[in-house]
């Protein structure tokens, strides 16, 4: 189940609504929430369900046996079981797989297919456990709101990834007013769109030409894919995150932002301020700064960096080119910290360089395959010509549609392009709500590309 779905909008979310506000007192209200979280996970994986139950009731029992006396054998034990099961699912195929390269073996792949979300619930379940050993948080007496806090609907299956000291206290303690209400809808009304309006039909353009012929549509046809594919996985994950955020907010949790307008950026350090917060701060507060941070040597700085950003990489999938795309961002981070750090840049040409850099680090993130990140990058360089405008029109992506979407995803993308509340703007966001029902209606369906990770 996604939330831009008929079967979410008009069955799961209303019927939800209903028992969540008719329920007065905080207990009832996380207990309705866990049962549609749960209801919401079994949709899509029907089995998975049970390993999220297990790995719930694990984490809880383990770690009050921990927060008794800060046990570190039983604090490492947690750590070993979370990266184990997100090891099994996500990453053993890959290992087997550069086994029987390496070797020549003949070690036969698992049968395991990926839970949807694990990346995320898991990522969660550990900045608890870790926050807990390190007395950063108390630890959680309630079952009922430890699971709650890991499987919420509104995060649960593409994050952000939530600090539990950032919702603490509403578990036991909050309250939906007027204002918050009328704000979650707002928001999720702008994801919906984001996602319905602009993701969805750039998503057109981009698949037609990647999935069709880069050797055909050569550098037009590149370039073209390159940005729409950079519009779309922005307004997809961004707009899942708002849906989140306002749905949170309308159950009276206040979730950090996840995304601050990354094309903005001037940096490629300013777009990872920007992008995917909640991962960049996970991997800085539990991976980056206990192994020293910026705080020691400058060789091992050096290292920690790239241990962090091959992480980053790792995390998004079992497949080299992630690993390729976080190291690539490693290389640049790095260029700035020592290299660029007392150089003055004109602030637009550094905008326009990061954008390019940006964009082919997307193109690097998207060719799973080896074949065809060199197919791709060789029509990037000019090595199958201009391209044909009349392959690419017969591809139909010059649809008025898709031409439309292009150009709303590249001006909203702006920070200078900013929602205000007032009643002018929320008559527009009814009309984008019924525009984007329509769609919704009458389109194809399109899952969140993070749902895979």
């Amino acid at each position: 189940m996604v939330f831009s779905s008929t079967t979410f909008l008009f069955c799961f979310l209303p019927l939800f609504l209903i028992f969540y506000f008719i329920s007065k007192n905080i207990k009832y209200k996380n207990i309705i929430l866990l049962l549609f979280s749960l209801i919401f996970y079994a949709w899509g994986e029907p089995y998975y369900i049970f390993l999220m139950i297990f790995m719930l009731i694990t984490n809880y029992v383990l770690t009050k046996v921990m927060a008794k006396n800060k046990n570190k054998g039983v604090f490492i034990l947690l750590i070993i079981i979370n990266l184990l099961a997100l090891f099994s699912f996500k990453y053993l195929n890959f290992l087997i797989t550069n086994i029987n390269y390496l070797f020549s073996t003949n070690i036969s792949n698992v049968k395991l297919s990926l839970p949807i979300g694990i990346s995320f619930y898991t990522f969660q379940i550990l900045s608890y456990v870790i926050d807990v050993y390190k007395g950063r948080v108390e630890c959680q007496k309630s079952f009922i709101n430890l699971a709650c806090y890991v499987s919420a609907f509104p995060q649960l299956i593409a994050g952000p990834i939530v600090r539990y000291k950032v919702i603490e206290q509403e578990l036991n303690n909050r309250n939906t007013t007027k204002e918050d209400f009328a704000y979650g809808i707002r928001r999720f009304i702008i994801g919906l769109s984001k996602k319905v309006l602009i993701a969805n039909n750039v998503s057109y353009v981009a698949d037609a030409i990647f999935n069709n012929g880069i050797t055909s549509t050569g550098f037009i046809g590149i370039i073209i894919a390159i940005l729409t594919y950079t519009l779309q996985i922005y307004y997809d994950f961004s707009g899942y995150s708002d849906m989140a955020i306002g749905l949170g907010r309308i159950c009276g949790f206040h979730f950090d932002e996840n995304f601050n307008y990354p094309y903005s950026a001037t940096s490629i350090t300013d777009f990872w301020r920007r992008w995917h917060i909640s991962l960049s701060s996970f991997f800085r507060d539990y991976v980056y700064i206990p192994l020293g941070g910026n705080r020691t040597s400058t060789i091992k700085v050096i290292r920690n960096i790239l241990i962090v950003w091959m992480l980053t990489g790792l995390w998004h999938g079992d497949s080299w080119n992630f690993i390729i795309w976080g190291l690539y961002y490693a290389i640049f981070l790095l260029i700035e910290k020592y290299l660029l750090k007392n150089i003055k840049i004109n602030k637009n040409l550094y905008h326009l360089i990061t954008l390019i850099i940006i964009s082919i680090g997307w193109l690097i993130f998207r060719e799973v395959e080896y074949k065809d990140l060199i197919i791709s990058f060789k029509a990037l360089f000019g090595y199958y010509g201009i391209g044909s405008i009349n392959t690419l029109y017969y591809l139909g992506i010059f649809s008025s549609r898709y031409i439309i979407a292009t150009i709303l995803g590249i001006v909203f993308a702006s920070e200078k392009i900013k929602f205000k509340d007032n009643l002018f703007n929320d008559f527009l966001l009814l009309i984008l709500f019924l525009i984007s029902i329509i769609f919704i209606v009458v389109g194809s369906y399109n899952p969140f590309i993070y749902f895979r990770f």
